[in-house]
């Protein structure tokens, strides 16, 4: 990732007496100088509103808005670490984030003042941006210039980011000012960027992505950067080019969302050299391409910062790429410790060996993770006594050493003894014309291991012919006869988290109880029809019989 031996800081401090444009916000354009000007204002009232002694944390619960940027810059003077807080956290759990990261300060805009009512927030000073209160307590401080806070260096603490996982409370991965101005640096360096770019964040900020790989770089590299407050599909393209954008980032199902987006003739005329992210699928991938002639790179680097993936030219389809330089990445069976051997492929592309070839990835080389605050358990699964640290994502590696994503840890699925990746099942999906999005999860085997299901997001106008799907399936060749869904939900949307993540786990557990259009393959039969509340019942029984009821979520 690069020496870690700048502090953020600097970099903000570079931007003074830079006039060009440096932020571009709907109507709004403030130059590097005033943005720098503006952190330094923050940092000096930020100074005066930490009681003595705390930790100098503050949680920032905003939408995309010029105050977000401008309080992560004030952090990296004053040297405070920033909280992004989830505005889809609601009650006891919100406050948990807060109290959690210890934070003394909370800035906030009225749209989101009710998710505060009735919470106890206790030592928590909250600014509110959108008022002229807020206003007139930063006036005072209006013209201070951008200087470091005494001790501020490259192990200084400057974001406290909450990784989501499936069990438990959110946790919040420490980055120092060190680590974020290096992976700014590095993403710099891998996309070539300059000092006229123009990086789009449409990902919220409140996630590791949007600053660590879109606005970090943009600061490395005196770029400018344009915010849209919220994520939209079908202000993508109008945004990137009155921004004249040229780099962005998504996650999740974002390019997707952007792909069922009406066509345009002109699609192709647009500034944009790049976009980088994850999980967008290879197929995906290349009508993005096809579409607005913009290369999606993806990349994959753990949200914790513990192991990184970059792609290189010769990364083969469907590869992620290999370790990033200073990574030693093995692919281990996470009960043995053991490495997994190469995995095989037959003439289709097809995994073969997916039993023995599916594992974690491991980074036993030195690992830039940082920890997680106030929380030793959760280290202790990540990083092992031998010190090396477990990802826990699924992936398989080549013989040339080529990394294959293979799923989230909890995401396997074991058919028969075999598992498989559905990372990979998704792609193949994918390829099917009348689907928008495609989510493929484990779901309880009436006997041992687990059954494919999918959900799959039909495009407008669109309805599920299940004839037609099965000869879809039959005409992948790179399609295992246990990779075919048992099962297939059609939903109208795909349900996403904030940062535009399947939400898996739900729909793990609503399973085939989901009380949406369920189509099902009956054992022994080639074709789909809909499962009935008769064919719930017979299922249920088999459960029963084997023992297995318990696996089964409650019906609706």
């Amino acid at each position: 990732m690069g020496s870690m031996t700048r502090t953020f800081a600097e970099l903000v401090q570079e931007r003074w007496g830079d006039h060009r444009p440096g932020l571009a916000y709907e109507d709004q354009v403030l130059s590097h100088h005033q943005l720098a000007a503006g952190a330094a204002a923050r940092a000096a009232l930020l100074a005066d509103s930490v009681p003595r002694g705390a930790e100098p944390h503050i949680g920032v619960l905003l939408d995309n808005t010029p105050e977000f940027p401008l309080w992560l810059s004030a952090a990296a003077l004053a040297g405070a670490a920033v909280a992004g807080i989830n505005p889809t956290r609601r009650g006891a759990e919100l406050a948990r984030d807060l109290i959690h990261t210890e934070c003394r300060v909370l800035i906030t805009e009225r749209a989101h003042l009710p998710l505060l009512d009735g919470l106890k927030l206790p030592g928590v000073r909250i600014l509110v941006t959108d008022t002229g209160a807020y206003a007139e307590l930063l006036a005072p401080y209006e013209g201070a210039k951008p200087e470091s806070a005494p001790g501020v260096g490259p192990g200084t603490r400057m974001l406290l980011y909450f990784t989501s996982g499936s069990t438990g409370a959110p946790k919040a991965a420490i980055c120092t000012q060190g680590r974020l101005a290096a992976a700014g640096r590095s993403l710099v360096d891998t996309f070539g960027v300059r000092a006229d770019d123009v990086h789009y964040i449409c990902m919220p900020l409140f996630h590791g992505n949007a600053v660590i790989a879109d606005w970090a770089p943009a600061m490395a590299a005196g770029a400018g950067v344009a915010l849209r407050r919220r994520f939209s599909a079908t202000r993508f393209l109008d945004d990137v080019r009155e921004f004249g954008a040229t780099y962005f980032t998504y996650v999740g199902r974002a390019v997707q969302y952007i792909l069922a987006t009406d066509e345009r003739p002109d699609d192709r005329d647009n500034p944009l050299r790049v976009g980088f992210g994850t999980e967008a699928g290879a197929v995906d991938a290349a009508r993005f391409e096809e579409r607005f002639g913009v290369r999606l790179v993806e990349g994959y680097g753990s949200s914790e910062g513990g192991a990184a993936v970059q792609r290189t030219a010769d990364t083969p389809p469907g590869a992620i790429g290999r370790a990033a330089p200073g990574d030693d990445l093995v692919v281990l069976d996470p009960e043995t410790s053991a490495e997994c051997p190469a995995a095989a492929f037959d003439g289709g592309g097809r995994l073969v060996n997916g039993a023995d070839a599916i594992g974690e990835l491991v980074n036993r080389g030195r690992s830039p993770f940082e920890g997680y605050w106030r929380n030793d358990a959760a280290y202790a699964e990540r990083v092992r006594p031998d010190g090396w640290y477990w990802t826990g994502d699924l992936f398989y590696r080549d013989a040339a050493g080529f990394l294959y994503f293979a799923g989230r840890g909890d995401d396997k699925i074991r058919v028969d003894s075999e598992n498989l990746a559905p990372a990979m099942i998704e792609n193949i999906l994918a390829r099917w014309p009348d689907a928008a999005a495609v989510a493929v999860y484990g779901v309880p085997d009436p006997v041992s291991g687990d059954q494919v299901m999918a959900t799959l997001a039909l495009r407008a106008d669109t309805a599920f012919d299940p004839l037609a799907f099965g000869e879809f399936l039959l005409a992948q060749g790179d399609l295992g006869t246990k990779m075919a869904p048992r099962f297939i939900r059609v939903a109208e949307r795909m349900p996403v988290t904030a940062t535009n993540k399947v939400r898996r786990g739900e729909l793990r557990r609503e399973g085939f109880w989901s009380g949406a259009e369920v189509w099902w393959r009956p054992p022994g039969e080639a074709t789909y029809r809909r499962l009935t509340p008769t064919d719930h019942a017979a299922l249920t029984d088999t459960y029963r019989s084997q023992g297995r009821e318990t696996l089964l979520p409650p019906p609706p």
